[in-house]
């Protein structure tokens, strides 16, 4: 959980941006990668990303 925290919601907390970035939430900013599985149960599920959303387009 901490490394997802760190790489998420705390970077946009240093960058003084978690009004904006850090959460997937209705009116921020995001770029996303969808995975199969739970990464805050078993992490090596990261090493498979489906895919991934950049700008609202989707990328395999």
């Amino acid at each position: 959980l901490q490394a997802l925290q760190s790489a998420t919601i705390n970077s946009a907390k240093l960058l003084k941006a978690d009004d904006q970035l850090g959460q997937i939430k209705s009116g921020f900013l995001a770029d996303i990668i969808a995975v199969k599985g739970n990464p805050l149960e078993n992490i090596a599920v990261l090493e498979d990303v489906q895919f991934v959303m950049k700008d609202g387009k989707v990328f395999k």
